[in-house]
């Protein structure tokens, strides 16, 4: 009988394939930092592939009312060719008649609701749980302390998904919409973070336009799916001062192929093979960064989240900008931790 001793999961594979890894760009002890960035980012870059073609965003205001203190504006834009979105607006109510506040981009994770609960929306039974267990509606926290913040739907939730209003396109059945697009976007030449990122620069051309918010004062803040999404608007757009990321820190051989928590929404061809998650968020620098983990967080389990951070922790300090990166660990899951947010976007915004 043969010794040999052989694997036949596809998944183990892809585990000890994980194991022997090492990005080509993975930023090392040593390395120069302003080397490494000019030679990392673009590569990254580039697995983004093409972009959908830009638009006139043709503004409309749909509506405008009163919600806790805010008012809040409903908008529709065009955010490229053959497709729009709804932008929810948040304004603090104590903005005065020609006064300018800086604001958030809000980016909204997993879930059926889109940037509804993020930006407040608790008019269900469903959104106020969701408000509740995870602490989502950093939207509309961050307009209560000042902030004008705005949002839209990725392409696949809330009302771009097109299981929901006002589509009921639903060919693809109980499939992974997430996977679905990814699919088709890589089949023209572009990634859903490609299409993505467009659609959000449409969100902050519009932002700019409004006549209560300082253009030179902007930043992000997301959660889960939407810290990926965070991440990435400012790494692309250098509109954007200041990133809040959370939920969102890891090792992509542990949270990606070891634990499979990943889908087409976060993911480029050949990413994982030029950087990892923590040179990823490292290449922001020197913008500064908030951190956010959850020491109870199912999805991002601590032991990896912290050795991510503890990585980017070196990338700022060789970057010459250790203030510029701050973590706020709180006693939650996969939730945000509203401890250091508020205070860091009016720092650095």
């Amino acid at each position: 009988m043969s010794n040999i001793k052989r694997n036949f999961s596809p998944q183990r594979m892809f585990m000890d394939l994980a194991d022997e890894h090492t990005p080509l760009h993975e930023f090392m002890d040593g390395n120069d930092f302003e080397s490494w960035k000019k030679d990392t980012l673009p590569a990254v870059l580039e697995t983004l592939g093409g972009y959908p073609e830009k638009v006139p965003l043709n503004p409309e205001l749909i509506a405008e009312w009163e919600h806790d203190g805010l008012k809040k504006q409903r908008w529709h834009i065009d955010v490229s060719k053959h497709i729009s979105a709804s932008c929810l607006v948040n304004i603090p109510a104590e903005l005065k008649e020609g006064e300018k506040a800086p604001a958030i981009l809000c980016c909204h994770g997993h879930g059926n609701f889109g940037k509804e609960v993020i930006m407040g929306n608790d008019s269900s039974s469903e959104m106020k749980a969701q408000i509740s267990e995870m602490n989502q509606n950093f939207g509309h926290k961050m307009a209560q302390d000042g902030f004008v913040t705005f949002a839209i739907d990725w392409i696949g939730f809330g009302e771009r998904d097109d299981r929901q209003k006002p589509n009921w396109i639903n060919n693809a059945g109980s499939r992974d919409m997430c996977n679905i697009l990814y699919l088709h976007a890589t089949m023209l030449g572009m990634t859903s973070l490609s299409i993505n990122i467009a659609h959000e620069k449409a969100a902050v051309d519009l932002a700019e336009t409004l006549q209560f918010v300082d253009k030179n004062r902007l930043g992000v803040i997301g959660k889960s799916g939407g810290g990926t999404m965070a991440l990435w608007m400012g790494l692309c757009d250098d509109r954007l001062k200041a990133t809040e990321i959370i939920c969102y820190s890891d090792l992509w051989q542990c949270f990606g192929i070891r634990d499979v928590n990943y889908c087409g929404m976060q993911v480029a061809p050949s990413l994982y093979k030029y950087v990892d998650l923590p040179d990823l968020q490292g290449l922001l620098a020197p913008k500064p960064l908030l951190v956010d983990i959850g020491a109870y967080d199912p999805c991002f389990v601590i032991d990896s989240a912290m050795a991510c951070y503890k990585k980017v922790e070196k990338i700022y300090h060789a970057a010459g900008v250790p203030d510029n990166l701050e973590l706020d660990l709180h006693d939650k899951g996969h939730a945000w931790g509203a401890n250091k947010s508020f205070k860091f976007f009016n720092k650095f915004l």
